[in-house]
């Protein structure tokens, strides 16, 4: 079983930094998300390989919305 990292706030993907499979560190940028003009960069929580990636770019997300797992 895999970590969800979730949206904390509604807005839209501007970039995802990482792909299926990478290895993340704790504290690693993985995607950033617009949110009232302004930026939010989203990071990770705990290390761990990238498993699956459930939005795009320019998607727009909801808040507690899974963003991407880590496993």
């Amino acid at each position: 079983m895999g970590v969800e990292v979730q949206s904390p706030i509604s807005g839209k993907i501007l970039e995802i930094y990482v792909q299926i499979g990478d290895q993340v560190n704790e504290d690693d940028e993985l995607l950033n998300i617009e949110a009232m003009k302004m930026e939010n960069p989203i990071y990770a929580d705990s290390p761990g390989i990238v498993k699956e990636i459930k939005v795009k770019k320019e998607e727009d997300v909801k808040e507690d919305q899974v963003l991407l797992i880590l496993e």
